[in-house]
């Protein structure tokens, strides 16, 4: 059956959503079973469903979405000491905090740990977070790792074949020593993958702890001259290059 003109407007709301800038896909399906979205002044909870964002009057949290924002891509270099979150309910900096000059809702790319440096991708563009977290797109990322005491070759292997987290073998990864600076070493690793504190417990598990972690590297982008804190814009041609890497 031919859909009518209608129907061919119709978007289902986690994307208009996500593409408003409010939040990823992933989050705009959780505001929408919590009924935190109104369409028309009703209440909608099924994740189905479709509105026109051009005609009906669609509202998170009570605030009408405006229309579809100029999608901005933002480098920052994650200091230590702040969270990967747009707010956080114990006051504690976040990296929006950071980021003074941008006016417009933005959102992390995945997450750097509280204690973890370097690169942090930031959106309003829903389909490109969500397209780059996604785990089947195995976007390498490359960090900087210092460790506690010196890993034998054994345990170096074991690294990169992969160790058990949590019942689950990591997937393989590139392992490279750098450098021994007293009783610590320094390692480049590179993953596929992005598990929550993956290396920081890979390293743990072959008994040499992290001390500092950077992340230097994300797909093709690296930090450049960045400072700890400091931010640039993504041009269109690296976001779009960017996606291009993943195949879409």
């Amino acid at each position: 059956m031919k859909e009518s003109k209608k129907d061919e407007n119709l978007i289902r709301l986690q994307k208009i959503i996500s593409q408003a800038g409010i939040s990823s896909r992933r989050e705009a399906e959780r505001l929408i079973i919590e009924g935190r979205v109104l369409v028309n002044g009703n209440v909608v909870r099924e994740l189905g469903a479709k509105a026109d964002p051009r005609t009906d009057d669609i509202r998170v949290d009570g605030k009408k979405i405006k229309k579809e924002e100029q999608k901005i891509y933002i480098l920052l270099n994650k200091p230590k000491g702040c969270i990967t979150t747009v707010k956080d309910d114990r006051g504690r900096p976040t990296v929006i905090d950071l980021l003074r000059g941008v006016k417009k809702n933005v959102y992390p790319v995945g997450r750097l740990d509280f204690n973890t440096e370097g690169i942090l991708l930031l959106t309003n563009d829903g389909d490109f977070a969500q397209h780059l977290a996604h785990p089947r797109h195995k976007i390498p990322k490359t960090y900087s790792v210092k460790i506690s005491g010196v890993p034998t070759e054994k345990e170096l292997r074991k690294l990169s074949d992969g160790v058990v987290v949590f019942k689950r073998k990591t997937a393989p990864a590139q392992v490279r020593f750098d450098r021994t600076t007293g009783n610590n070493s320094w390692l480049t690793i590179t993953l596929h993958e992005g598990k929550k504190r993956q290396i920081r417990r890979m390293c743990e598990i072959i008994g040499h702890p992290v001390i500092k972690l950077k992340r230097i590297k994300y797909g093709f982008l690296e930090l450049g001259n960045l400072k700890p804190g400091e931010y640039r814009s993504l041009s269109s041609q690296e976001a779009k290059r960017l996606m291009e890497t993943t195949g879409r």
